[in-house]
C-alpha cells in the first residue's frame, strides 16, 4: 500500500510500516499545505492511505468519494516512542479500512 505520513508525525515512523511504500509530506514537497489540498494531491499521486495525528481531521474534511483511507493516530504525544506501540494496530486498520473511510488508532 502507498502511505503518506503527515508532517506532524516523526519521520522515523515510516521505517516501522514494513511492507508498504511510505513517504512523508516533507519528502513529497507538500509541507504547509492545508489538509484538503494535501489529500487531493496525495490521491492524484496514487497514495492509498494518509496517516495523521490531527484529531480534528474528521470534522475538517469530507472524505466521501476519496480513494484514500485516512488513519488518525491518537497518543499522549507525537514522539516516536509513544507512537510505536500503535504500529501493529495501524497496519491492521489500514488493511481493513475502505477508501473514503477515516479510522482512529489509539487513545489519549
Amino acid at each position: 500500500m502507498r502511505i503518506l505520513l503527515d508532517e506532524q508525525l516523526p519521520r522515523p515512523l515510516a521505517r516501522h510500516l514494513t511492507g508498504h511504500f511510505v513517504r512523508t509530506v516533507q519528502q513529497s514537497g507538500w509541507s504547509g499545505l492545508r489538509n484538503g489540498e494535501l489529500l487531493r494531491r496525495a490521491a492524484a499521486q496514487g497514495f492509498e492511505a494518509f496517516v495523521a495525528a490531527d484529531q480534528n481531521l474528521s470534522y475538517q474534511q469530507n472524505l466521501v468519494g476519496t480513494p484514500m483511507r485516512v488513519i488518525v493516530l491518537i497518543s499522549r504525544t507525537n514522539k516516536i516512542e509513544d507512537l510505536l506501540p500503535l504500529v501493529p494496530v495501524l497496519l491492521q486498520v489500514m488493511q481493513d479500512a475502505r477508501p473514503g473511510e477515516l479510522r482512529q488508532v489509539g487513545s489519549p
